[in-house]
């Protein structure tokens, strides 16, 4: 069980972007954060494993080769040794500092949201999520899909062929280009809530009278699944985030024809009244005189 254990970590490859059942590792994603983080973690965890590889050597060899059935004999008079101490001190600092640099780094990559190429506010209400693109004039709502509220509703147990997706489809996904550095404002109108995708490495919090900040370059199209993270009420398990990652060419024409929906309706022409003769000095004195008269 234990050389079972110790030889998971061979099998812990990048999966899939969103997660799946009885997934071994995180997933590497699909942005560049989130490859920082994927990458952060595998540094982290080979050097875990080569830690409890040395230390499960160590531990067979103090238990197998100086066990008292060989004649080994306890050594009583033993108290420290100072080189061991250095060495034990000094590989662990050398590990983290190892560790801490590169993520600092990336740490400090996930704040800088400048060169973005377009905004968009993200608003989090109870229970639904609502998109608005900065200076385009686009702005809707993305809550629980239809048909996850009725199954939820009906009393039966769902099931995959029930539906696929079952509390993580909406009916407006949130539409975003590839190859795009998008800047997302993030924020509520009533509680906590929490903006999470893992395929774009980050979530963020989403509080009242607070604008948090995050940025995503998507690198594949897609579509991408979340949940709210923030426990935010009764039905915080069903405001779902799903983002549709589209090529650049394929979003221009969605954001077309989203600016033409929501434009206002031009204006009705004015209805034509019976033209009047022009004023004449003749006119004029006859009028003139009828009210002197």
């Amino acid at each position: 069980m234990g050389l079972a254990a110790m030889a998971m970590p061979m099998l812990a490859f990048a999966q899939s972007a969103d997660p799946q059942p009885w997934q071994l590792n995180m997933g590497r994603g699909v942005t560049h954060l989130s490859n920082n983080a994927y990458e952060a973690h595998m540094l982290a965890l080979w050097i875990c494993v080569g830690i409890g590889v040395a230390v499960f050597i160590a531990m067979a060899i103090a238990m197998f080769r100086f066990r008292k059935s060989r004649g080994a004999v306890a050594d009583t008079t033993f108290v420290h040794n100072t080189r061991l101490e250095i060495l034990w001190t000094a590989i662990p600092a050398v590990l983290l500092v190892a560790m801490a640099a590169p993520a600092t780094t990336k740490l400090v990559q996930m704040y800088d949201v400048r060169d973005s190429e377009m905004t968009v506010k993200v608003t989090g209400y109870q229970w639904m999520w609502e998109y608005e693109y900065l200076g385009e004039s686009v702005k809707f709502t993305s809550r629980l899909d239809r048909k996850s509220d009725q199954l939820r509703q009906s009393g039966v147990v769902p099931t995959a062929d029930d539906h696929q997706h079952y509390l993580l489809d909406v009916d407006n996904p949130l539409v975003l280009p590839v190859d795009t550095k998008v800047r997302f404002v993030i924020t509520a109108d009533d509680v906590i809530h929490s903006w999470w995708v893992p395929a774009l490495g980050w979530k963020q919090d989403a509080v009242p009278g607070i604008v948090n900040e995050a940025w995503a370059d998507i690198s594949t199209p897609g579509l991408y699944r979340g949940q709210c993270a923030e426990l935010c009420g009764k039905d915080h398990g069903f405001m779902p985030i799903v983002v549709k990652a589209l090529p650049k060419d394929e979003f221009a024409q969605w954001l077309a024809a989203q600016k033409s929906a929501s434009a206002p309706a031009p204006a009705a022409p004015a209805e034509a009244t019976p033209d009047t003769p022009e004023a004449t000095p003749e006119s004029d004195a006859a009028a003139a005189v009828a009210v002197a008269g």
